[in-house]
């Protein structure tokens, strides 16, 4: 038994008032003088005793009247926590794409809002945190207003963020009660990420009632030619084999083509498609089939063929470039030094400066105008160059200097894999890799660089140099044949590959919704204006760079929904992109919770959201106590005026 004004009780001592009236009341017998006295001393003394317990009584009957108003007063209860004590919940709902779909009540999603609302307590505070946002200390009828609006989201959370932002929310509420309720499909969730000192809390799973899902996983092109090209379409099942699933292929709303295929057991399945060539494709692929998932049966894509990377190498003629830079690809050109159109280097995203024995000056005031309008460069010295030349370019790119030429035959031994240059290059590090060799080099010295490829030596061969606003990489060695074998290596390929690549980021077929996209768009915008990204239902301005002939965009929060979106510079559109979800939103892979219980015995495992909160409120009833004493007071006062009366000694 607890007490809301536990004070009170200080007056119990207060009841020693009675019983010293009771005990030391100084009233006398008085004496009447009689002529035999004899036969009455019997009487007398019975008397005295019926006496003796009609004031004890009294003196119980008064006692337990003071004491039951006391109590009263104190206002006693029975409950699990002080009656001052706030419960306050919270609650992590899952609104990711996963659960938007069916289970045996309904939509997952609307059911387990539904749910909540109508459990919840009125008394009780809340905090809720959804993939879309955290509301902290509200109301019953506030979160009602929240879970009411409540729509699927592609953002996710990840759980440990969660509850660490729960740990720390309650540390700040040391008078209050708290539960931390987590409501989820638990996808893409495994045990590893709990231990035996992970926060208490009660885990409620959503399941779906289907079991079996067909995602589009991803595209590609391949066989381009001049007049089609092959659209590979990778399509994942998940569960029982399927026969004649309809596949179709849209050109904005125009239907291109249309096939049904069958698909094996729990497997992947690229599905070719020939596309005639044109200008652009506004691609939408369309599964028709009822599973668990319907936000993966549409996929858009766009292509657009003119797009090429502009490359102008600048010095000796190279043959390995042509190779490299094919036209398919990439707009290459070649020139001399001195028969270069130097307006022509700012259209240019990546120039490479090839053995150039002297770079003039009215050359590198070009390149440097160039790099600093966003440009990438590579530069391969000559074995007899003009090393002021050179340096006077680097400094003024504010990248380094060149050093002295050395002597030495070196091999080429170290590839740094974890550069992003070689991000999907290597599927393994190479060991029986044949080395090539340089027979001299020129150091570079530069608290900027980051070495690609090093000497056996450690002395970085292919170095990376970046500023903020620019890209330059730096071959130590010159490539001449009779310097150095490295144009024979397999290496040569990638290397220059990514330089050309890297140097602007075409746009891609498709993007992933919540993922982090860099976009460069070939075009030039005034100081004050920017680009928007737009479609008929949503309009955003994305994080943006200037240069001269391009922009670069980054999209991360926004778009939050599947379908093409246009990019305007003021009212024209200039690009058209596709965005889809992150195809781990289709996988069927839900964690299974009995195996939280083993971990950490902290975690309560529910699949009913109801019997989570009545357990919540039944252990968090007040059951008052006062009005059973205020009876006690009552009854203790009717017994003494009963006693009183009816009572004769």
């Amino acid at each position: 038994m607890q007490f809301k004004n536990p004070a009170v009780l200080y007056f119990l001592a207060l009841l020693i008032i009675p019983i010293i009236v009771h005990l030391f009341q100084l009233q006398k017998f008085v004496k009447v003088p009689f002529t035999n006295v004899a036969f009455l001393q019997k009487i007398v003394q019975q008397t005295r005793k019926s006496s003796r317990i009609k004031k004890w009584l009294i003196l119980a009957t008064r006692m337990l009247l003071f004491s039951a108003i006391i109590l009263a007063f104190s206002q006693p209860y029975l409950s699990d926590k002080t009656s001052n004590q706030k419960q306050h919940n919270f609650i992590y709902l899952d609104n990711s794409l996963s659960t938007n779909t069916k289970g045996e009540k309904g939509n997952l999603l609307q059911v387990a809002a539904q749910e909540l609302i109508e459990n919840v307590s009125e008394k009780d505070e809340y905090s809720l945190q959804t993939n879309s946002g955290f509301y902290e200390n509200i109301t019953k009828a506030e979160l009602k207003k929240v879970l009411l609006q409540i729509k699927e989201t592609p953002n996710k959370v990840d759980l440990s963020t969660i509850l660490l932002k729960f740990t720390s929310q309650k540390n700040d509420k040391i008078k209050s009660s708290n539960k931390i309720i987590l409501i989820s499909d638990f996808q893409n969730i495994y045990k590893n990420e709990f231990t035996n000192v992970t926060p208490p809390f009660s885990a409620i799973k959503l399941e779906p009632s289907i079991k079996n899902n067909i995602s589009i996983d991803s595209v590609f092109i391949s066989n381009i030619n001049t007049t089609n090209f092959t659209l590979n379409v990778l399509v994942k099942n998940q569960g029982k084999a399927k026969e004649n699933i309809p596949i179709a292929i849209y050109n904005n709303a125009k239907l291109i083509s249309k096939l049904s295929s069958s698909l094996k057991k729990d497997a992947l399945k690229t599905i070719q498609f020939k596309i005639q060539n044109q200008a652009s494709f506004n691609g939408k692929i369309e599964l028709t089939i009822s599973d668990t998932f319907a936000f993966d049966n549409v996929f858009y894509f766009t292509l657009k063929n003119d797009q090429k990377i502009k490359v102008l190498s600048i010095g000796n003629k190279a043959d390995f470039l042509t190779k490299i830079y094919t036209e398919n690809e990439f707009n290459f050109t070649q020139s001399t030094a001195q028969n270069t159109n130097y307006n022509s280097i700012l259209k240019q995203q990546l120039i490479v400066l090839n053995e150039i024995e002297n770079i003039s000056e009215i050359l590198s005031k070009k390149i440097i105008e160039f790099s600093k309008n966003g440009g990438s460069l590579v530069i391969i010295p000559n074995e007899n160059m003009n090393i002021n030349s050179y340096n006077y370019l680097l400094q003024n790119l504010n990248i380094g200097k060149i050093q002295p030429k050395k002597t030495d035959t070196l091999k080429i031994t170290n590839i740094n894999y974890k550069h992003p240059l070689f991000k999907n290059v290597f599927s393994k590090k190479v060991t029986n890799f044949q080395y090539p060799t340089i027979q001299s080099y020129f150091p570079i010295l530069s608290k900027k660089a980051s070495t690609i490829v090093s000497f056996e030596n450690g002395t970085s061969f292919i170095s990376q140099i970046k500023n903020k606003e620019n890209n330059t990489y730096w071959i130590a060695s010159s490539l001449d044949r009779k310097n150095s074998n490295f144009i024979n290596s397999p290496l040569i390929v990638p290397v220059f590959y990514n330089f050309g690549k890297f140097s602007f980021k075409l746009p891609k077929l498709f993007y992933r919704i919540a993922s982090k996209n860099n976009i460069d768009i070939e075009t030039s915008i005034e100081k004050d204006k920017v680009l928007r990204i737009t479609n008929s239902e949503n309009s955003f301005i994305p994080l943006q760079q200037k240069f001269q002939n391009k922009v670069s965009i980054t999209t991360k929060e926004q778009p939050l929904k599947a379908g093409f979106y246009n990019v305007l510079k003021d009212t024209d559109t200039i690009q058209k992109l596709g965005y889809n979800y992150a195809k781990e939103e289709s996988l069927l892979n839900f964690m299974d919770l009995d195996e939280l219980k083993k971990i950490n015995k902290g975690i309560t495992v529910s699949t009913s959201i109801a019997s989570v909160f009545k357990e919540i409120n039944k252990k968090n009833e007040v059951h008052w106590l006062w009005k059973w004493f205020l009876s006690l007071a009552i009854v203790s006062l009717l017994l003494e005026i009963l006693i009183l009366k009816f009572y004769k000694p």
